[in-house]
């Protein structure tokens, strides 16, 4: 049975009709369009599907979408846009850290997740926070600098 959810997407409250059950992964890509999380495990363990859920990266193929009704939820298409990239975005594109590209929505989530909790993380916590997502082409070390290079941009 399909009721109808209200969310905060990407600064904008929306409206869906679906089952309260509904992964809000599904909810984003098929009824609301947004196609910067990926469906890739859904186990919560690769970590393309991650998105801000209050400020906190999460991954959201599990996550029903009526437990978020007043949650604020960001995705990849909400950090910035291509006038106004988002510092991690910005860095991202700077240090060429991508591949194949599939892991990159969990890897800038998880790093736009750790500046909102932390200004200033150290090495440590740059890896634990990169660690919930799985990427098989290796650019772990672009990754790495590119998170780097996001704390300094977001410090502008």
């Amino acid at each position: 049975m399909k009721n109808e959810i209200q969310l905060t997407v990407n600064g904008q409250r929306q409206r869906v009709a679906v089952a309260p059950d509904t992964p809000l992964l599904y909810v984003l890509r098929n009824n609301l369009e947004l196609n910067g999380p990926k469906y890739g495990c859904g186990l919560e363990q690769c970590g393309s599907c991650m998105v801000l859920i209050d400020g906190e990266a999460r991954p959201s193929c599990l996550v029903p979408v009526s437990s978020l009704q007043d949650a604020v939820i960001t995705t990849l298409d909400g950090l910035g846009n291509a006038q106004t990239l988002h510092p991690v975005q910005e860095a991202f594109v700077e240090e060429q850290a991508a591949q194949c590209g599939y892991c990159l929505n969990g890897m800038v989530m998880a790093t736009a997740g750790l500046l909102e909790k932390n200004t200033d993380p150290r090495e440590e916590d740059i890896r634990q926070a990169l660690q919930g997502v799985v990427c098989r082409c290796g650019t772990h070390s672009r990754v790495l600098k590119a998170a780097r290079k996001a704390v300094q941009l977001a410090k502008k």
